[in-house]
């Protein structure tokens, strides 16, 4: 595998990010550079230092100053958890912070997307949440969501939900775009 590969992961103000870590880690394991991307709510929803700690790499939030250098080109995106916001935004094209300008550009640029959302049942139903997830389906984003996915959980019920949040699922769903990465594949 080359050793540039690198993983976008654009992490979301939803509950589950907190446990990032369980798609960081795993995803190394496989010879992924990690890149954290965090929505700027997402910011007070997990320990950056961490994270940064952990990757090696600093947890990029903001559009970078004259000087910064710039993060390595991302390979792959997964987005997780990814919020009914930010879907709904990024399926309008929307790029109010970072992590959307990012998604949106990597998006046609044609780089593998999946998106792992970690909605409730009520928002899922919404018809504007069903559009937008079937806006980016068409423009080739895989939107892990429903069976095989995250499966919406019923309203004020999202705690419980945390630790079945399928972290796994979307590097596997991320590798398989790229064609037989990961799992020790070269």
């Amino acid at each position: 595998m080359p050793a540039s590969t690198t993983l976008y992961v654009v992490v979301c103000a939803a509950g589950p990010a907190g446990r990032v870590d369980r798609l960081i880690r795993p995803a190394q394991a496989r010879g992924w550079r990690v890149q954290v991307i965090a929505t700027p709510a997402a910011v007070d929803f997990f320990d950056t230092g961490a994270v940064e700690e952990l990757t090696g790499r600093p947890v990029r939030s903001q559009h970078r100053g004259p000087g910064t250098p710039r993060s390595p080109k991302a390979d792959a995106v997964v987005v997780a958890p990814a919020s009914f916001n930010t879907i709904n935004k990024l399926a309008a094209g929307i790029a109010d912070n970072y992590a959307l300008d990012v998604l949106n550009e990597t998006i046609g640029l044609g780089v593998p997307v999946t998106i792992l959302p970690f909605v409730n049942s009520a928002y899922a139903g919404r018809a504007p949440f069903r559009r937008s997830v079937a806006v980016l389906q068409e423009e080739g984003v895989r939107v892990l969501l429903g069976v095989g996915g995250f499966l919406p959980h019923p309203a004020g019920q999202g705690t419980e939900a945390f630790e079945r949040f399928p972290w796994e699922t979307s590097l596997e769903s991320v590798e398989e775009r790229i064609g037989g990465f990961g799992n020790g594949a070269a």
